[in-house]
């Protein structure tokens, strides 16, 4: 079948084809009625507004900022940002829309006055925010007091009061690799969190408990260091775990850039992985199987999570949303490679 045009929706509703585009456009001057006749329309067709036909006549692109958060005083993630900015700038690119990205510094406390700021100056129409501003509640409110859609990517359960969030169940994912550790007979762990306030991650600690918990373990059993999601600090948790006077027998660790820095923390140490300790990351990121062994990790879909979020704040600028508060889950796995488990071929 044909996709649907803006034509089609007008006969499906007995309408004028400029009723329907002053009802996509959220514009004045149409009874209630008729607007709810063409908003069912357009679901009953799952029509969906061609932005690039709008900008070929001569409209305004629509503009989407990605808010990057970072510590300029130490290094960044490998990946996670520049993941998130590919699959937002690859869904722009097919749906015709401007992408600008920002770096902010999450330690500065006038971080959303500057945010803000970048938003109004950019003329946007919606937002991505990442961690932490993606769980920052009065930073979504002021955006949505502004009429600027938000979409919190990897953001908590609260931010989804207040806004779209879009990311993998976090404490589901950390139940799955408390459950694999179990499976093969761990009982004692070190577990290296990610920076605090980063709620997805803590979600991660959350479910890896719970798993331990339906085992019969618990929190007792967990040796904990919290990093910064940097290699180095991987490192420097993992030498701090392993020296210390209980000796864990598998090492978690909130990201994968922390598993690679365990990973050197462990080798130095003279440790055969997986045999005399396991470790696991998290996010599937490319150093994961490069670096030896290869991490056992979550795969967390972040080019799919931007893409999605630049879809959701297309869909609200067509529908002339401001705020759509709710959660979308994208699905995660768990992804085994040698870091956990002795290779056949080793």
């Amino acid at each position: 079948m044909s996709r649907p045009t803006i034509d089609d929706v007008a006969a499906r509703a007995g309408v004028a084809r400029t009723t329907v585009s002053r009802v996509l456009n959220n514009q004045p001057n149409v009874r209630p009625e008729v607007r709810e006749k063409v908003r069912a329309a357009v679901a009953e067709l799952g029509y969906r507004v061609n932005l690039q036909a709008r900008n070929l006549a001569g409209r305004r692109a629509l503009r989407i900022v990605l808010i990057h958060a970072s510590d300029f005083d130490s290094e960044p993630n490998s990946y996670f940002a520049s993941a998130l900015e590919l699959g937002a700038t690859r869904a722009g690119a097919r749906l015709g829309v401007q992408l600008i990205t920002h770096v902010i510094n999450q330690s500065d406390p006038a971080a959303a006055d500057e945010i803000l700021e970048r938003v109004e100056d950019d003329q946007c129409d919606g937002v991505l925010l990442t961690p932490p501003f993606a769980d920052d509640l009065a930073l979504l409110r002021r955006l949505a007091g502004l009429g600027v859609a938000a979409v919190c990517l990897a953001g908590g359960a609260e931010a989804e009061t207040v806004a779209t969030t879009v990311g993998i169940d976090d404490y589901r994912a950390g139940y799955d690799i408390g459950k694999h550790l179990v499976s093969l007979g761990h009982r004692t762990f070190g577990f290296i969190k990610g920076l605090a306030g980063h709620v997805s991650a803590e979600g991660r600690y959350d479910g890896f408990l719970a798993a331990l918990g339906d085992a019969g373990l618990g929190e007792a059993d967990v040796e904990w260091r919290r990093g910064n999601f940097t290699f180095r600090s991987g490192h420097d948790c993992a030498q701090a775990l392993l020296g210390g006077a209980r000796k864990a027998s598998a090492l978690v660790c909130a990201n994968d850039d922390m598993a690679a820095g365990a990973l050197l923390a462990a080798h130095k140490a003279g440790l055969r992985i997986p045999q005399d300790i396991a470790i696991t990351g998290f996010d599937d990121t490319p150093v994961s199987e490069i670096v030896w062994p290869p991490l056992t990790t979550i795969h967390q879909p972040l080019r799919r999570m931007a893409a999605r979020g630049v879809e959701r704040l297309v869909e609200m600028a067509g529908e002339g949303q401001a705020a759509a508060p709710g959660r979308e889950v994208v699905a995660h796995e768990l992804v085994v490679r040698d870091s956990s488990v002795v290779s056949r071929s080793a």
